[in-house]
């Protein structure tokens, strides 16, 4: 039987818990560069590396992946760089007033490529708008997909409602993924907010 009392109280603790997170992670900075879906840590640990002057946090839902991830960023003894268990809306929610991005990777994403499931899918239209609410002036957000439905879904997605303008801005780094290893081909874009953060 659902218990919507029970789920709410999980949230709620949940959220305190990012919260606690982000006292402690941001440590006064106001933006940083966000990785959603960030697995096993690849992209966002090299990443680090060369911007060892740019917080980096990156987020995944599995625990395994989070604790391989953070791992990797403890033996590359990379204090700039941290990996939170958590789900992107949530994390969005808690984020203190006044902090955001500076850039966002969303790097092959799980495309549910069957149309019953699409509605799971991350990069919608009421999703985009929250991440372009968070967003810095000059953030950008990095998308790659190697379904070509689902980049064409966010290809329509971007604009007025969802609060991004694509653009064609090159990648600043590039760093290969195992899932873009294995893909025969991918797609990527880039986009920038339409409107500066209010908060």
């Amino acid at each position: 039987m659902d218990d919507p009392a029970g789920h709410q109280l999980v949230l709620a603790q949940r959220t305190r818990d990012l919260q606690t997170q982000f006292e402690r992670l941001l440590a006064g900075r106001s933006e940083f560069v966000w990785e959603i879906g960030c697995g096993h840590g690849h992209f966002l640990t090299a990443y680090a590396k060369e911007h060892p002057d740019q917080l980096c946090i990156g987020i995944d839902l599995s625990t395994e992946r989070i604790d391989r991830a953070t791992r990797k960023r403890n033996r590359s003894k990379l204090p700039n760089l941290h990996f939170i268990q958590a789900e992107a809306r949530l994390f969005l929610e808690a984020l203190p007033p006044g902090v955001g991005f500076s850039d966002v990777y969303v790097l092959f994403p799980d495309p549910w490529p069957k149309l019953r499931h699409r509605k799971h899918r991350l990069m919608q239209p009421d999703f985009l708008r929250a991440v372009a609410a968070k967003a810095g002036p000059s953030a950008r957000l990095f998308f790659r997909t190697d379904f070509e439905p689902y980049f064409t879904s966010v290809e329509h997605s971007l604009g007025e409602s969802a609060g991004w303008g694509r653009v064609e801005d090159p990648w600043p780094f590039v760093h290969e993924t195992v899932f873009q290893a294995r893909a025969d081909t991918f797609h990527s874009l880039c986009a920038r907010p339409l409107h500066r953060r209010k908060d």
